[in-house]
């Protein structure tokens, strides 16, 4: 394995793979739910974007499967390690408690089977029923103990149109307490990725439901987390951020006024801008000068290096980019490799040895 100026292995902490099995077995357990959900995509995507999307996924299917073809990438972008979770399009939030419960255990054990296939190159997060709050511990536990994942993917919300009264589960929510909790004890990385969007149809023309929905859902589900006072009961929660944090890194000047002249926007003890040292981002913004931006403004421990491989809105080339951005030397080298070390992001091989599952 080569590794970067620092010593540590250049680690790229977003990228996806897709779990075939896991869409048939929901398919067939409930259909009409999952039917609902493939509706929904529809309407909030638009048909031209669905079709562009489905060509991408029928080009880049080697990509999310094959893992000869993954590490021939990695090797020609100068990724060590990659840290794989499912695609977003696997979250399935509308599942009832058994199925969720059963859809996640097996994301878990998926991704881990895939991990072990090459444990020195890989490491891996699986899922959690974010709609089902009181079924998250369990589901986070069998991804840490019971698979030896490093933690969870989890959307901005749940929320299920076919079964209102379920309600929308937000970051903010109380009932969320205990999985914060028991993630925060366990060490688990949560990793906070998109799918989906509730301003639905008014994003449905010019690819809108992926340029400008996920970088707000991420700047809305931060929001929760800072505003609600998850950071400040959880000082050792560890939540890395997909696509750089989206809106709010960059833009808090807005959050902090709020926090100082309203009484409802004063959750959180501290100005808002303060919980991005608390927070982690990926690198994954598209532009050198925004990179620079977020690095300036959360600082140089919390960025690291994410493509969202395999998609067409990733980065072919993520260590590139980020070399592009022309950081110090001292803060690429963090970015790229340093900051995955000091989390615990090493390749599987590392972490079966040192901490068992």
């Amino acid at each position: 394995m080569s590794t970067g100026s620092d010593g540590n292995p250049t680690v790229d902490v977003h990228a996806h793979i897709l779990l075939p099995a896991l869409q048939q077995l929901v398919a067939e357990a409930d259909p009409d739910g999952f039917g609902a959900q493939q509706s929904l995509e529809v309407r909030r995507n638009g048909p031209e974007s669905m079709a562009a999307s489905g060509r991408m996924i029928k080009e880049r299917w080697p990509q999310l499967t094959d893992l000869d073809r993954r590490l021939a990438d990695m090797d020609a972008q100068g990724v060590d390690v990659q840290l794989v979770s499912p695609s977003p399009s696997h979250f399935y939030y509308f599942a009832g408690e058994e199925l969720a419960l059963e859809l996640a255990k097996q994301a878990n054990q998926a991704v881990r089977d895939f991990v072990d296939r090459a444990p020195e190159r890989l490491n891996g997060l699986g899922l959690v029923p974010l709609q089902h709050p009181g079924l998250m511990v369990e589901a986070l536990d069998h991804a840490v103990l019971e698979c030896g994942l490093l933690g969870v993917e989890i959307g901005s919300f749940a929320a299920t149109p076919a079964d209102p009264e379920r309600g929308t589960v937000e970051l903010s929510d109380p009932r969320l307490e205990a999985f914060w909790s028991r993630a925060e004890e366990l060490g688990a990385l949560v990793f906070l990725h998109p799918f989906g969007c509730s301003l639905d149809e008014r994003l449905d023309r010019f690819y809108l439901a992926n340029t400008v929905s996920q970088p707000a859902e991420n700047a809305v589900a931060l929001s929760h987390l800072v505003f609600s006072g998850v950071l400040d009961r959880h000082p050792g929660l560890k939540v890395l951020a997909a696509h750089g944090g989206g809106y709010l890194p960059t833009t808090l000047g807005r959050s902090d006024h709020a926090w100082r002249v309203r009484p409802e926007a004063h959750g959180c003890a501290e100005p808002p801008s303060s919980y991005l040292k608390r927070l982690y981002f990926d690198s994954l913004v598209h532009s050198a000068a925004e990179l620079r931006a977020l690095v300036a403004a959360a600082g140089p421990g919390q960025v690291l290096l994410g493509s969202d491989y395999p998609f067409d809105m990733g980065s072919d080339q993520p260590v590139a980019e980020v070399v592009e951005a022309q950081l110090p030397s001292d803060h690429r080298a963090s970015v790229l490799a340093g900051n995955a070390a000091a989390l615990g992001i090493t390749p599987a091989s590392v972490r079966t040895a040192s901490h068992p599952a």
